[in-house]
């Protein structure tokens, strides 16, 4: 969605109080539409950048020493402890913020406001169901060597001056007096403005024609400046804030006219994995199927006495060794094949004292096997085809795959 800049009245908390609004177009770049109303009836706009009003900031320069951009708790407590002497009220009823880019050892400026009714109106903006993602000021210092800013302000009863510089920000009502005393350069030099209201007294006064602003492209003006007053305890966290940009940028994918064919786009790539997906699977499951079906028929016909197909491989070896067994072939089932595998993997010299064999097993005692021999005698039969366990001083022989 668009950007919503809300400017608060001077008494947010009277009931049916109406804040000033103005909506940036797509690019951010242009006024798309301004007026005044009630936080409840206010436009659309998960995302709000809240410009605070000149009047409720006060601005201090300062040089901060070494090591104090550590922490936030920490940089505080520097502000705090410098600026302490200069302020009317206590540093705990205060809210600092530190002007973008400042280091230490350099000349610094530090916004000041009440705190209290600083998150007062974030609090209830923020229950509308808006996101305040910045606190631009209305006015900021400019800095060095850019030229100074003359904003002509205010209604025709109550105009007021404002001069932004590299010396701060001065306002003052409008009057001649005023206006000499806070303007320190030539007026063509500095990059002057008046709102309709109040331009026609200015321009008598300082004897200039002036541009007209508007109210609501000063306010879009403000926002999209470099300063950000949502610092220290009305700071969001890094994740805070990165979460805060996903979320906009979430919303923007999904409202906005121009993400429209990226919406669909990744619908239709979605269904696309999906459906295929499923084929595949479908395709995988076809190809097991047909498999499974070519073994059991394999097996059936060539067995027509297998009725039940449970586990075809182990069905068809026992019916092969059946097969050798009645025929009078040799089978790995079989009492000599076994013997002569197990005669070439026994230590020298160990003789079972009995020998009793059944339905392919071979069951020996007394050869005393050690576990590392076991062991060594179960891995040399493994490959030729037969499994082997120990249980006291017998040892248990089998084809693999026979029936236990």
């Amino acid at each position: 969605m668009p950007l919503l800049i809300v400017f608060p009245p001077p008494n947010p908390a009277a009931a049916g109080a109406e804040f000033g609004w103005v909506r940036a177009s797509d690019d951010a770049a242009s006024v798309g539409g301004h007026g005044s109303a009630p936080l409840a009836l206010l436009p659309a706009g998960n995302e709000v950048t809240l410009v605070v009003p000149g009047h409720a900031l006060s601005w201090h320069s300062l040089s901060l020493p070494p090591g104090s951009l550590g922490s936030s708790g920490r940089l505080r407590s520097v502000l705090e402890g410098l600026l302490e002497e200069r302020l009317l009220d206590e540093t705990d009823a205060v809210h600092f913020a530190l002007q973008p880019g400042a280091k230490p050892g350099e000349p610094a400026w530090v916004a000041v406001c009440n705190r209290a009714a600083l998150r007062d109106v974030i609090q209830a903006v923020e229950a509308t169901g808006r996101r305040v993602s910045r606190i631009a000021p209305e006015f900021a210092p400019q800095p060095d060597h850019a030229p100074a800013l003359l904003f002509i302000t205010g209604e025709a009863q109550a105009p007021q001056v404002t001069v932004c510089d590299a010396n701060g920000v001065l306002s003052l009502p409008m009057n001649a007096a005023n206006l000499a005393a806070s303007i320190n350069a030539p007026i063509d030099t500095m990059v002057a403005s008046g709102e309709p209201a109040v331009a026609q007294q200015a321009e008598e006064l300082l004897g200039v024609r002036l541009p007209i602003v508007q109210r609501a492209e000063r306010w879009l003006q403000a926002a999209r400046g470099p300063w950000d007053l949502a610092q220290f305890d009305l700071a969001s966290s890094h994740r805070v804030r990165a979460g805060k940009k996903l979320a906009s940028w979430w919303q923007q994918l999904r409202h906005e006219p121009r993400w429209r064919a990226a919406r669909w786009g990744a619908v239709v790539l979605v269904l696309a994995q999906v459906i295929g997906l499923n084929a595949w699977a479908w395709k995988e499951r076809r190809a097991l199927e047909t498999k499974r079906n070519t073994v059991q028929s394999i097996l059936t016909q060539t067995f027509p006495s297998v009725k039940l197909v449970v586990d075809a491989p182990a069905q068809m070896a026992r019916e092969v060794a059946a097969l050798q067994q009645s025929t009078g072939g040799v089978a790995r089932l079989d009492l000599e094949p076994m013997l002569a595998a197990l005669g070439g993997v026994l230590p020298p010299g160990r003789i079972p004292t009995a020998i009793d064999y059944s339905a392919g097993q071979l069951r020996l005692r007394g050869l005393q096997l050690s576990a590392e021999e076991l062991s060594r005698v179960t891995g040399q039969l493994g490959p030729r085809g037969y499994q082997a366990r120990g249980e006291g001083d017998l040892l248990l022989v089998q084809a693999e795959g026979a029936a236990r």
